[in-house]
């Protein structure tokens, strides 16, 4: 009985903020180390599910750098990554559209599996994701960097296909696939695909799944909120560094975009997306517009 008051108190405490966010679009960027761990894949699902049920509109764009990563060692292809970003040239390219279609099909027959509807996309399909390849002009002293294959960005959204699902009670699972104005395959960081549908759907949240606590400060604490003026200038001051760098860009990307509130969390706590939505302090950083 006093586990089943527990919980009844628990979805008390959650009522007002399934009231605020009901019918409210979530996009959740997938990755990390919560894409292959059990447990955690399946708590995953489960808050997928479960915010369906109560009406938003989860849209999942997932990774699947380990999986790939994994099939090019059998293959004995070395990899090589600049800026986070993996150098894919025409033969990876086809292992990566590979990979990351089984990982598709895979987070879409879990999430039916435990009561969801999911459907699967590429980038690729209904036009979603015109990309083009990415430019790289940088340069390390005399070394330039090298020319990152069949790496792309993200031109324009048509989220046409994204509506539909979401009109009629579909959860959207999407691979960071798209294509160029002549049919040409690029790969995209999903970092940066989830908030470019974030920023086209005016999305009121959009979360990336991380594998540390989230934006950390000079001693290592975790920022439970930002506005967006001050993580601009924490980047300046390089108190935001390393690979959080482009994280915390994309977030402020999506805000200046029309996102309402954005959230880099810990993908290795269960349960992690409910505990941010749905509890006064979250477990992550929450960055959102700067009020003044």
């Amino acid at each position: 009985m006093e586990k089943l008051i527990e919980k009844a108190n628990i979805l008390m405490e959650a009522l007002p903020y399934i009231r605020r966010f009901f019918q409210k679009t979530i996009v959740i960027k997938y990755g990390g180390h919560a894409m292959v761990d059990e447990e955690l894949k399946h708590g995953f699902v489960l808050d997928v599910v479960l915010l369906s049920y109560i009406g938003l509109k989860p849209v999942i764009v997932h990774g699947g750098g380990p999986q790939i990563e994994g099939v090019l060692k059998k293959m004995g292809k070395k990899s090589t990554f600049v800026d986070g970003m993996r150098v894919t040239d025409s033969e990876t390219m086809e292992i990566v559209e590979m990979v990351l279609g089984r990982v598709n099909q895979e987070i879409v027959g879990l999430i039916n599996q435990n009561g969801g509807n999911a459907i699967g996309l590429s980038g690729k399909d209904g036009h979603l994701l015109k990309a083009k390849k990415l430019q790289q002009s940088k340069k390390t002293g005399a070394v330039r960097i090298p020319d990152m294959g069949m790496v792309g960005e993200v031109e324009t959204v048509n989220p046409a296909a994204i509506e539909v699902l979401d009109s009629n009670r579909f959860i959207p699972v999407i691979s960071p696939i798209g294509a160029g104005e002549k049919g040409q395959t690029y790969n995209i960081n999903a970092d940066l695909v989830a908030g470019k549908i974030a920023s086209a759907l005016k999305a009121e949240k959009l979360i990336l799944l991380t594998d540390v606590k989230g934006v950390l400060n000079q001693k290592d604490q975790l920022l439970s909120t930002l506005e967006s003026r001050t993580a601009e200038r924490l980047i300046k001051e390089k108190a935001i560094r390393g690979g959080m760098i482009p994280k915390v860009q994309c977030c402020l990307q999506a805000l200046r975009e029309g996102v309402t509130k954005t959230h880099i969390i810990d993908g290795r706590v269960k349960h992690a997306i409910l505990l941010e939505i749905f509890t006064d302090g979250g477990i992550g950083t929450q960055i959102s517009h700067s009020t003044r």
